[in-house]
């Protein structure tokens, strides 16, 4: 934990300096990852990094994600540390993964929110999540419509297939047209890449470019961080 809390420290200082809005926190590292419900300690832990995260970077908005898809924990963790938005990997539908098969549960999500007086906790979800494949195919566009009305988030990710691979622009454009909440591209961005996808989409998440080496996982590079953070800055204002 010492390390991973000084990476922590780390990570959140270098994102805060670099100008990025929202810092979103996930085990990353606890793969392979449990399907649904985590043990007591990845929750612990989990806490134990938020705290971190809001003692480095004080003025920073967080989320936190934990993986593989339990939103249960994610949003416990959130509503006691101060985070104001949750990541949901499947929070409709069904998916199978190389985790075995992954169920949403919006049901539960949603009145554990309600009853944890979390209301202002925000639940991002992907529509079509990477690293997995749908149980019975559907238009992305439905899959989309009822993820934002019948599974009441309020933004949507989309990714390509897997961790740092690039998300399909015209993928993009198709949710953006089945829904009036925000879009996100959450996988695979670049500096390069970041005009193509503001000119869809809502905004970025990032995690592979701004990394040392470029590699998921591993400690954020500040340099590549303070990069990203500026070619944001200049493709948002087109």
């Amino acid at each position: 934990m010492d390390r991973v809390l000084a990476q922590v420290d780390g990570d959140l200082r270098a994102l805060a300096a670099a100008g990025f809005t929202e810092i979103i926190l996930e085990n990353f590292g606890d793969a392979p990852f449990f399907a649904e419900r985590v043990p007591p300690v990845t929750v612990a832990a989990m806490t134990s990094c938020m705290l971190a995260a809001r003692a480095a970077a004080p003025s920073s908005t967080l989320g936190v994600n934990v993986l593989r898809n339990d939103a249960e924990a994610a949003l416990s963790i959130a509503a006691t540390t101060g985070a104001t938005f949750i990541r949901v990997n499947v929070h409709t539908g069904a998916r199978v993964t190389d985790q075995g098969v992954v169920q949403g549960r919006a049901a539960e999500t949603l009145r554990l929110r309600k009853a944890l007086a979390a209301t202002h906790v925000a639940i991002w979800a992907d529509v079509d999540v990477k690293h997995s494949a749908p149980l019975g195919v559907r238009p992305l566009e439905d899959e989309a419509h009822d993820l934002a009305s019948r599974g009441m988030v309020d933004a949507l990710l989309v990714t390509g297939a897997g961790t740092g691979k690039a998300t399909d622009v015209e993928k993009v454009r198709r949710v953006k047209g089945a829904t009036s909440l925000p879009v996100l591209v959450a996988s695979g961005a670049t500096v390069e890449t970041l005009p193509k996808l503001l000119a869809v989409a809502d905004g970025i998440i990032v995690g592979s470019d701004i990394k040392v080496d470029g590699r998921a996982g591993g400690p954020v590079d500040r340099e590549r961080a303070a990069r990203f953070a500026e070619a944001f800055r200049k493709a948002a204002r087109g």
